[in-house]
């Protein structure tokens, strides 16, 4: 079950759902927008190994936009940190960042409960597009989770991706044991 307008703000106001900045004209009927940081990476190696450690640099985004170039992958970051303490969350583009060509995450769209962060974005295009610090990005819709949660993502050993931070975060994979 997606929480609608109302829930949002219900959980936001029982402190479940925090979102930082909190602007009110972004809460859709059951959805949250979400805006592109000033921050952009890149990997540094065009090939990359899932055992390795691949090291991006970051950039930021000039005023007058930065223009996406197909078959690369940039990592991008929200402006607005968020928690979700009973939810699960979901990162999906919009539709107007869709019809421009833009994809938001290759695989990663859902965040666990207990997930305290910013959302890295794996940015993608179809055809060069200019993109500006600030623009709407994303939303963000919550969802009802069904019997208790053992352990909160913010509260696991594991967890690679619970420091605070406010530009992309490369892959962790290589801290997985296969």
């Amino acid at each position: 079950m997606i929480l609608s307008d109302k829930r949002i703000l219900e959980e936001i106001d029982k402190g479940h759902i925090i979102i930082e900045p909190f602007r009110p004209e972004c809460l859709g009927t059951n959805s949250y927008d979400v805006h592109l940081g000033k921050y952009l990476a890149t990997y540094r190696d065009r090939v990359l190994d899932a055992k390795a450690h691949n090291e991006i640099d970051n950039f930021e985004i000039p005023k007058e936009g930065f223009v996406l170039q197909p078959n690369t992958l940039y990592l991008g970051v929200t402006v607005e940190y968020t928690e979700t303490h009973k939810h699960v969350p979901f990162l999906e583009g919009k539709s107007s960042t869709g019809r421009l060509g833009i994809d938001i995450h290759a695989t990663a769209g859902k965040g666990d409960v207990g997930f305290c962060n910013t959302w890295t974005l794996e940015i993608s295009c179809a055809q060069p597009v200019r993109i500006y610090a600030g623009m709407p990005i994303g939303q963000l819709i919550y969802f009802v989770v069904e019997g208790d949660v053992e352990t909160m993502y913010n509260t696991k050993d594991n967890a690679k991706y619970n420091n605070k931070t406010t530009r992309p975060v490369e892959s962790m994979m290589w801290k997985n044991t296969f």
